[in-house]
């Protein structure tokens, strides 16, 4: 780990010499901080000059990575845990129950209601019902975006060739140029204003496929606060998960 002085402040960062690289790449991210990629060779003192004037950028990256809301722990699908769907929390109920051969379960009055067969190891029942209420919120979310759809499709005047919930590590929406839309399903652990966003954001890409000031500028008039929800996604978002 190297470091170097910014003011009063020192930053510390990590290089990888890479062989036959042309330019340097800086990232700074949650989980490894501030890292480059460097030509083999390079002259220290010319580094030096391109992280002081990286500097003012790495630092706001820094401050915005420290809002960001860590996970908690592994989910381990007890009786009492709560479960987000559109920004609320529901308690879980688990039931033994010898009648059965494989886990179910349901939504009812307010609750999610798991029946394990009693022969099931804590892992069988963790895997079991991670995969349920992964298709639980694929099968809510499908409603919900259906009746989404038909609010936002008029008024931005265009129309999605299909609307998909599937797994996706990174992202939370993307949109192709045939004009289909793929959200990740974790979303709908996220208030439905979230949602909205989320999903405005892949419409407004059939007619702005880049992220020009354009695009920015349409998506400001459909969700003139799309900043805020923009900025609850990037500080609350790594918090949606099973």
């Amino acid at each position: 780990m190297h470091s170097f002085q910014y003011g009063t402040t020192t930053i510390d960062y990590s290089v990888e010499y890479i062989k036959g690289k042309k330019d340097v790449s800086l990232s700074v991210c949650l989980t490894e901080g501030v890292k480059l990629g460097v030509p083999e060779g390079l002259d220290s003192r010319k580094l030096e000059k391109i992280l002081h004037k990286k500097a003012p950028w790495i630092l706001k990256k820094k401050s915005e990575l420290d809002e960001i809301i860590t996970p908690p722990q592994p989910r381990e699908f007890v009786s009492g845990e709560k479960f987000s769907y559109l920004g609320r929390h529901y308690r879980l109920k688990v039931n033994k129950n010898d009648n059965i051969n494989k886990p179910t379960l349901t939504f009812n009055q307010g609750r999610f209601i798991a029946e394990i067969p009693v022969n099931f190891s804590d892992e069988e029942s963790r895997l079991g019902l991670t995969r349920l209420f992964k298709n639980w919120y694929i099968t809510q979310g499908n409603k919900k975006i259906a009746d989404r759809l038909k609010l936002h499709c008029p008024k931005m005047e265009l129309e999605p060739s299909k609307v998909v919930f599937k797994e996706q590590k990174k992202r939370w929406g993307t949109c192709t140029k045939e004009g289909a839309i793929y959200l990740n399903w974790r979303i709908m652990m996220a208030p439905m204003s979230i949602v909205d966003y989320v999903l405005v954001h892949e419409l407004a890409h059939i007619k702005f496929p880049d992220h020009s000031s354009h695009y920015w500028n349409y998506l400001r008039s459909i969700l003139p606060d799309y900043e805020r929800r923009k900025d609850w996604l990037r500080i609350n978002g790594q918090l949606l998960i099973l």
